[in-house]
């Protein structure tokens, strides 16, 4: 298991700057936002050929939403995550980090014909299927990530992730475990861990108050007790707020982790 730290997270004028930094702090790779990331892709491919970082993972960043009753903003959303998917090839990250929707559902409820989870679970199934064909083609994963029920009526717990990865039945799917979100809709995070296991690609690393692990009274230990039992060895990266000063709380942090790896 290796840390990783959001680029935003990191003190620093540049990114030249935040890549030193995360390094003197005792982390291993960076996870960067999607958003901005294509038109800066030359800068942070020169930056991290310099570094002793690698990049983690992509978390989001592409427009539109993916279960959009809009056809226009299903097409935008699909053609974003294609390109993130083949920018995270190119940095030689993990992949992209991807949330199917959030709020409430956005397409129409047509009972007794199908009511919207259904409809949605048809769609994300169909945009699944395609979105792995294109991540295995290009040599990256799309990394499903589970939220809590406060920010999405779908996809919380890792089980339900679980059950489009294997209905997909593609390399190009995987998901993403957030500790954050677990501690939340996870009766055990240790044991759905060990259920999800194998197709646990990536982590985010947040205590129970989202402020840097450590901060909060997440179970930890356990949690990362269960990732050494599945044999997993890929990244966990910060994805929270950070407390004070960071060049304080982050190593902090790093240190407090540590001792559970």
């Amino acid at each position: 298991m290796k840390l990783a730290c959001q680029e935003n997270l990191a003190p620093g004028r540049t990114l030249k700057e935040k890549l030193e930094n995360l390094a003197k702090y005792g982390f291993e790779g960076v996870e960067f936002w999607g958003r901005d990331l294509r038109d800066r892709l030359d800068e942070v491919k020169s930056e991290m050929t310099r570094s002793s970082l690698k990049v983690s993972t992509i978390c989001a960043g592409y427009r539109g939403s993916p279960l959009s009753p809009d056809p226009e903003e299903r097409r935008v959303a699909v053609e974003d995550v294609k390109a993130l998917l083949e920018a995270a090839a190119e940095l030689g990250a993990v992949g992209l980090i991807f949330v199917p929707v959030f709020g409430p559902p956005k397409l129409p409820d047509l009972s007794p014909y199908k009511k919207p989870e259904e409809l949605e679970r048809e769609l994300l199934l169909t945009l699944l299927y395609d979105l792995a064909r294109h991540a295995e083609k290009v040599g990256s994963v799309l990394l499903l990530e589970p939220l809590n029920r406060y920010e999405t009526h779908f996809l919380n717990t890792l089980d339900q992730a679980v059950e489009y990865v294997e209905e997909v039945g593609s390399s190009g799917v995987r998901i993403m475990a957030d500790f954050f979100h677990m501690n939340i809709e996870e009766a055990d995070i240790a044991e759905s861990i060990r259920r999800a296991g194998k197709y646990i690609y990536h982590v985010h690393l947040a205590d129970s108050n989202r402020v840097l692990p450590g901060w909060g009274h997440t179970d930890f230990e356990s949690g990362f007790r269960a990732l050494k039992d599945v044999g997993y060895d890929k990244f966990m990266a910060m994805e929270c707020r950070v407390p004070g000063d960071p060049e304080e709380s982050l190593p902090r942090s790093v240190a407090y982790l540590k001792q559970f790896m």
